[in-house]
């Protein structure tokens, strides 16, 4: 999908295609790596990370690294978004929270394949910028408020589905509180330098939790995250 003219940046149909082209090859270079969801591999066809990050960084948008994107915050590496994503999980059923919108780029591939996605931004400006990629992307199933994300959204509650796309030292009591039965929670948990993506199964027995490999996020700062520095 490529964005509406005048709206997420209308290009010229030759950059289009070699957007395409760069689209697919990130696509292809995420399946090599292991991530072998066909619908998640397919939302990342669909979405277009270019209108995600800052204009001066188009050209880098489809490399597999994490890129800035103002307030100290960043765009996550397109192969830890596939990852996150698959091990979540997410069916068409399900009705999934996002701590930490940042850019959207997250949202929007969870939008095209969640019924619904609530997502919470403590940044103000980010979260308005998300808001305006949604509409310009069509995405209407996708809920976005300011807020601190560490405490949840328990007016939603409960969420099949978690998602936190910032370093916390421990998973937020609110967040598993609000997962529901049969539920999954994705969370980098670890230091504020250093993490490792967390998954926790939650079941009517408890929950459960499995450690997996090491990230780099930027800490998730909350009354049940870390302290602003």
């Amino acid at each position: 999908m490529e964005p509406p003219a005048g709206a997420a940046g209308g290009e010229p149909e030759s950059l289009s295609s070699d957007l395409s082209y760069q689209r697919e090859r990130m696509v292809r270079l995420v399946a090599s790596r292991g991530v072998e969801d066909a619908r998640v591999l397919q939302a990342m066809r669909d979405i277009p990370r270019h209108v995600f990050v800052p204009g001066e960084m188009r050209s880098q948008a489809y490399g597999d690294h994490a890129l800035p994107i103002g307030s100290s915050q960043t765009i996550s590496q397109p192969y830890i978004v596939a990852q996150m994503t698959a091990l979540l999980d997410v069916q068409a059923e399900h009705s999934v929270l996002e701590v930490g919108t940042g850019s959207g780029y997250q949202t929007a591939i969870l939008a095209k394949l969640a019924r619904r996605v609530f997502s919470l931004e403590r940044v103000s400006k980010l979260a308005q910028q998300a808001i305006q990629r949604m509409r310009d992307l069509d995405l209407e199933n996708v809920k976005i408020q300011t807020f601190d994300g560490s405490v949840g959204w328990s007016e939603m509650a409960p969420f099949d589905r978690i998602i936190v796309t910032a370093g916390a030292p421990s998973a937020p009591q609110p967040l598993l509180d609000q997962l529901a039965v049969g539920g999954k929670l994705v969370i980098p948990e670890g230091g504020r330098e250093l993490q490792r993506l967390v998954v926790y199964r939650k079941t009517k027995r408890g929950t459960r939790r499995q450690e997996g490999e090491a990230v780099v996020f930027v800490p998730l700062i909350g009354r049940h995250g870390w302290q602003e520095s």
